[in-house]
């Protein structure tokens, strides 16, 4: 991009999908600091008047960013009904209503996965047979000889694929073709899909608004996903291989029982110690009444 074209405006919202896609703070920092310097270069060559890339107040925005995740599964959709109503909502209100867009938010939601990662499925990270997806950190050449990065991820990990998504899966793999680097997901064009081009061709603050979901983001998809897997009962230490997560304590902020399954789990340990606890009665002998033990 010519350095005249890039605005304030654009390096503010780079920031902000960076910060989004759980991108580190010394990521960030240093990102910038890199484009600080080069505009400022630009500055003094004459190309342009002001450095757009000082931008302000992103500290504050990864601090807020910080502390929503601290409660993960506050940002989560409720159900099922309302993840599809969300997804035809954006097809409607994107340009051309095309589909695709609904495709990739029912998908990152199902599998817990960020929307870069859905937009680097390929046929070849499908088992259809186990229906199991291979989400891989490893970057593959693309045609043409360029080195295209498959996911964000830290770490490769395998996301099972759920009967309600199945078919759109099916779907995908038959327009794809059967060449294994093929992408599943891809934008009205052919192009890979971030989350700033689903937000801005869905309108999707427009959306989530009339549909009464403001504080829904696009990497809350991911929380979606992770707090249903958590609340099926899906245990801590699966559900951290399912997210690729460094740490348990980071998955262990989805697990928030409803007060039904504590008194259930109370219940579990009254039967499982009531052999232990139940007076067992012994025959009586001649000489004397029943003892108890």
């Amino acid at each position: 991009m010519p350095v005249r074209l890039i605005t304030h405006g654009a390096v503010d919202r780079t920031v902000h999908g960076w910060i989004a896609d759980e991108q580190s703070r010394s990521t960030v920092k240093n990102s910038l600091a890199v484009l600080v310097r080069v505009m400022e270069q630009a500055v003094r060559d004459g190309l342009i008047t002001i450095n757009p890339a000082r931008v302000t107040g992103w500290q504050h925005e990864y601090k807020k960013a910080e502390d929503e995740l601290d409660n993960p599964r506050a940002l989560a959709l409720p159900d099922w009904p309302t993840l599809l109503h969300l997804g035809q909502a954006l097809v409607a209100r994107s340009h051309g209503h095309y589909h695709g867009w609904g495709n990739v938010v029912v998908f990152a939601a199902a599998t817990a996965a960020r929307i870069g990662e859905v937009s680097g499925v390929r046929v070849g990270d499908i088992d259809t047979e186990n229906w199991i997806w291979t989400v891989r950190r490893q970057t593959t050449p693309a045609p043409g000889g360029l080195v295209d990065k498959d996911t964000k991820g830290k770490r490769a990990r395998f996301v099972p694929l759920i009967q309600e998504i199945r078919p759109l899966v099916a779907e995908r793999l038959l327009a794809a073709g059967p060449d294994p680097h093929a992408r599943l997901f891809t934008g009205p064009r052919g192009g890979r899909i971030s989350t700033a081009v689903l937000r801005d061709a869905t309108h999707w603050d427009e959306v989530v608004t009339a549909l009464g979901l403001e504080h829904l983001r696009r990497h809350d998809l991911r929380h979606t996903g992770l707090t249903w897997l958590a609340d099926s009962g899906v245990p801590a230490h699966v559900l951290r291989k399912i997210a690729g997560h460094g740490s348990l304590l980071t998955t262990q902020r989805y697990l928030h029982p409803d007060m039904q399954k504590i008194t259930d789990a109370g219940t579990s340990l009254s039967a499982y110690l009531s052999p232990v606890r139940a007076p067992v009665i012994l025959p009586v002998s001649p000489a004397g009444p029943a003892r108890r033990r």
